[in-house]
């Protein structure tokens, strides 16, 4: 394998940067900082912590007018909505910062006479994260700030597609003077990366990506004894019932289905619609969809920038082509958008009718511009086909019920389930998914369970 990473733009197709990988000295440098580190690190208070990682919030915001042209050459996300992973970057960076406190403290059982007895939680040592290119700011800092909040050291390996992403990462750090060996990033191809799972070095792996990569994740944690958490694929549902407000349902399940081109883990990707309303619905969506503007994400006036790649756009046109070989029709005419060119990267989004859980694009994951939409007879068929998945990641349901709202999401196969909102996370609340959709917890008090152990400390003082 060539030593050098290529960063291809889907922009244009060049070479946008290119950067060596890691070699072996490199790696067991980083790795051997990083324990030296730790060993200090988890001594010092967590107001300390939490001022190196305020700090670094600020210095990585600095950067914003640098960062948001960044990610549209390297992943091609359009410029007018570059900051957005910014914002929710300081939003979760700085709710875990907040509740940390709290969520690290120490529990105390019910007091015993002559008994001292309380549950601390001790920092893992050193994490590596594994990040995705798709949300590369927002999928990163889940687990980077709360592993330092926690006393952990962490090495971030970053996707190729945006490795300047993990150059940003370093950056506000440094700004920030984290002490010396706490964090490194490292270019590292799948053989290094399996080695530094295998090495004893690191205690933690978090990933996000694909179900294949994350059972290569697992296969190379076989046997090392360390935790693995997995965000992996999915395949999303909405369901919107006969009393949803059609124009909110229409409005934001079109925005959940084609922000970031679709290339998102939670994006909706199949919809389910009450009969009743079926009509109506798809013609407002196909409308919305129509008014996409498809072209360079550096023009402010794109609303829709390229797949990261003319692979991935070449995938989801096959399974479009599928689909309407099987029966299916489309409701959005792709040669009115002129950008969207055979063999490249652009592609425009499509809306996808009459079609049945027999096409892959309504059973596989897609990470594209396309949608397929359902008429169901009510709730008891929209929740088995939305459980007809492999994946579990989120499920929306779009109605003015709270009650029935409820009800419904206690019977869907899902981690997060939303009430007339999509394609968000909320710091607050655990970040999780079912069967094929991962393991393991990020965000919210939770996701500190997941990079601590728990200590317990049986102190008899009356004897």
């Amino acid at each position: 394998m060539t030593s050098i990473i290529q960063l291809i733009s889907p922009v244009d197709g060049r070479v946008y940067a290119e950067r060596q990988y890691a070699d072996a000295a490199a790696i067991e440098q980083a790795l051997a900082a990083a324990a030296n580190a730790q060993s200090q690190w988890k001594r010092r208070p967590l107001s300390e912590r939490a001022a190196f990682c305020s700090a670094a919030v600020d210095a990585m915001l600095a950067m914003k007018d640098e960062i948001v042209p960044e990610l549209a050459w390297q992943m091609g996300r359009p410029v007018r909505f570059g900051a957005g992973e910014l914002r929710g970057f300081e939003e979760r960076a700085r709710h875990m910062i907040a509740i940390a406190p709290d969520a690290l403290a120490a529990h105390e059982p019910t007091p015993i006479n002559g008994f001292r007895r309380l549950i601390k939680r001790e920092p893992l040592g050193t994490v590596l994260v594994v990040a995705p290119w798709n949300y590369p700011y927002l999928t990163a800092v889940n687990t980077i700030i709360p592993a330092l909040m926690a006393g952990n050291a962490v090495i971030l390996k970053h996707a190729s597609q945006t490795l300047l992403v993990g150059e940003r990462f370093a950056e506000a750090l440094r700004r920030a003077h984290l002490p010396d060996g706490l964090f490194h990033n490292l270019l590292l191809d799948h053989a290094q990366t399996a080695a530094i799972i295998g090495s004893g070095c690191v205690q933690q792996v978090n990933f996000t990506g694909s179900v294949d990569a994350g059972k290569a994740m697992e296969n190379a944690a076989s046997g090392h004894f360390l935790g693995v958490g997995l965000e992996l694929g999915g395949k999303d549902p909405a369901y919107v019932r006969a009393d949803a407000n059609l124009e909110h349902a229409v409005e934001n399940l079109v925005d959940g289905s084609f922000f970031n081109s679709g290339q998102s883990c939670c994006a909706v990707e199949r919809i389910y619609v009450d009969e009743k309303i079926y009509p109506p619905f798809i013609e407002r969506f196909a409308e919305l969809t129509r008014q996409y503007v498809l072209g360079n994400p550096l023009d402010e006036a794109t609303t829709l920038g390229p797949l990261v790649t003319p692979g991935a756009a070449f995938f989801v046109r096959g399974q479009i082509a599928e689909a309407l070989a099987q029966g299916a029709n489309a409701l959005i005419d792709s040669q009115a958008f002129a950008a969207d060119v055979p063999g490249s990267a652009y592609l425009a989004p499509q809306v996808l009718v009459d079609v049945t859980h027999q096409m892959s694009v309504m059973r596989d994951e897609s990470f594209g511009p396309v949608v397929g939409i359902m008429p169901v007879s009510g709730d008891d068929e929209a929740i088995a086909l939305m459980n007809d998945s492999e994946f579990g990641l989120s499920a929306s349901i779009w109605t003015q019920d709270l009650d029935a709202a409820e009800h419904l999401g206690n019977l869907i196969d899902t981690g997060t389930v939303f009430m007339n909102r999509c394609d968000y996370l909320d710091p607050t609340l655990a970040w999780t998914g079912v069967k094929n959709s991962g393991r393991g917890v990020t965000l919210s008090r939770l996701g500190y369970e997941h990079l601590t152990r728990a200590k317990s400390f049986h102190l008899r003082h009356e004897i």
